[in-house]
């Protein structure tokens, strides 16, 4: 009786087995084209990759296929049979076995449907070893290791898996990107502020740039105190405040107006980007709120402008340390989930690289920057990353940044589309105060009048447009960038 228990038992677990997805036909009718007409392996290689078959001989003869083909020589039965070396396939010879592919082979024109098949199957394999990975690590975790850390390398592979060889890419006609250059210029018309791109909500500051375009990489680099953050965390409440949207007839969300913004805020918490938020919104002075001396009537504007902010789509992530690999993944998640429209990272510096060993800072920063340009053009949404700068701007006597004054990497420069720098002369010749009653004292508080609450957002590079400075309005309490209103602007310096 328990002979017969077992042994039905054995029989439940065989039937329960499951083969991982694989379709061995497809993967024999794609080699045999390709050993047959070579063209057809350029069909399949911008994503496939041997790793990508199931069997381990068909694995070996696409390695030796793409070495051949890239070295300039033809792949065919006859030049692979010496590198496949010999294997029993079921009393059939590699020789043989090749020569079966060819003679069994499809036309070229039905090499990429395989090929995609073979990549879906290889996909479909990987999501299974992720999750039989994620149960047996669930099952085993120590008991001092946060689910967190779990659930982040989880996402990690997810991702990583997502966009590794996506067959999505290549080449494009130039009539179409003519068409979708056509179409931004006709949107940018039919708005009231004729932009091509988002809106800052600084209409100076959008006469420069134009708004902020999908795909760029905007560095905003200042010294410590000149308000980069600020200029930053205006911006991007601004763009979320306009934000409307409509939806397409297939269910889509079309933007129509300001966006989603994401902020990545690395050396501010949260509730400390907040309040100066509230302050900027309310105009009570963030020392104010922050101790508690408040009137009733400021309460109420807090109360109000609190009110305004619960229904914007901002969203903050407030994580310190984090990687450019971790800062990639969550912002694809927010894409996914939310939406994203601006992204801004406060500041570049706090950043890592993949490489938690890594003693080369200026290799790792350049990772950093290239990863940042890669992830504005993937999700298609302007990245605004802080950075700063070099003490070497101490010691000139004109404190005005300058594109060589980026600090660590050449590469800021490089991969950046715009680089603005924040400068206050306020800030510097605050802190020159002679003595009171003297000659040289009347003199400062008159050069103290004409720079009060004035900022300069210098650009220093873009890519797309000409260069120059925008003077702007700059309240330090409540640390709000705005248009300036005196009729002596100075919408350029060449």
């Amino acid at each position: 009786m328990a002979l017969a228990q077992s042994l039905a038992r054995l029989a439940e677990i065989e039937t329960n087995y499951r083969v991982p997805p694989n379709n061995v036909e497809a993967e024999q009718a794609l080699l045999g084209a390709i050993l047959v007409n070579n063209d057809a392996y350029y069909r399949v290689s911008d994503f496939l990759e041997a790793a990508h078959f199931a069997e381990e001989i068909h694995r070996r003869i696409y390695d030796i296929v793409q070495s051949l083909i890239r070295a300039g020589k033809l792949a065919t039965p006859v030049t692979l049979k010496s590198f496949v070396g010999d294997q029993d396939l079921g009393g059939m010879t590699v020789p043989q076995y090749l020569a079966r592919l060819a003679a069994e082979a499809t036309t070229v024109i039905n090499a990429e449907a395989y090929g995609r098949t073979i990549y879906d199957l290889a996909m479909r394999r990987q999501l299974i070893t992720i999750g039989e990975d994620m149960v047996n690590v669930a099952f085993d975790a120590p008991v001092d290791e946060h689910p967190r850390k779990q659930i982040e390398e989880a996402e990690r592979r997810l991702y990583e898996l997502a966009e590794s060889g996506r067959y999505d890419g290549g080449f494009q006609s130039f009539s179409a990107a003519l068409k979708t250059a056509v179409d931004l210029a006709a949107e940018a018309y039919k708005r009231d502020r004729k932009l091509s791109g988002i809106s800052t909500g600084l209409s100076d500051l959008d006469r420069m740039l134009g708004g902020l375009q999908s795909s760029d990489l905007v560095i905003v680099a200042g010294r410590p105190g000149m308000g980069k953050t600020a200029l930053a965390t205006n911006i991007a409440f601004n763009v979320a405040r306009a934000y409307s949207h409509d939806k397409n007839p297939d269910g889509t969300i079309k933007r129509l107006d300001g966006g989603v913004v994401g902020f990545f805020s690395l050396e501010m918490s949260a509730e400390q980007l907040a309040t100066r938020i509230i302050a900027e919104q309310s105009g009570v002075a963030s020392y104010k709120i922050r101790r508690g001396e408040i009137q009733e009537n400021e309460f109420m504007k807090i109360a109000d402008a609190a009110r305004e902010m619960e229904r914007i789509p901002f969203y903050i992530d407030q994580t310190g340390g984090i990687s450019i690999a971790q800062l990639t993944a969550r912002a694809r998640r927010l894409k996914r989930q939310k939406g994203l429209d601006v992204l801004v990272v406060d500041y570049l510096q706090l950043l890592s690289g993949s490489s938690k060993k890594s003693d080369n800072r200026v290799q790792e920063l350049t990772e950093i920057t290239t990863g940042l340009k890669a992830l504005a053009k993937e999700l298609s949404v302007p990245v605004i990353a802080l950075s700063q700068l070099s003490r070497q701007v101490e010691q000139r006597d004109d404190k005005r940044p300058q594109l060589s004054d980026l600090r660590e990497s050449g590469s800021i420069e490089q991969d950046a589309d715009i680089v603005m720098f924040v400068f206050r002369e306020e800030y510097y010749l605050k802190n020159k105060e002679p003595k009171m009653g003297t000659e040289e004292y009347f003199k400062w508080q008159n050069e103290m009048e004409q720079i009060h609450g004035r900022a300069e957002v210098i650009i220093g590079k873009q890519r797309h447009g000409p260069t120059g400075t925008v003077v702007m309005q700059f309240d330090a309490e409540v640390t709000r960038f705005s248009n300036l209103t005196s009729d002596d602007r100075l919408p350029e310096r060449m």
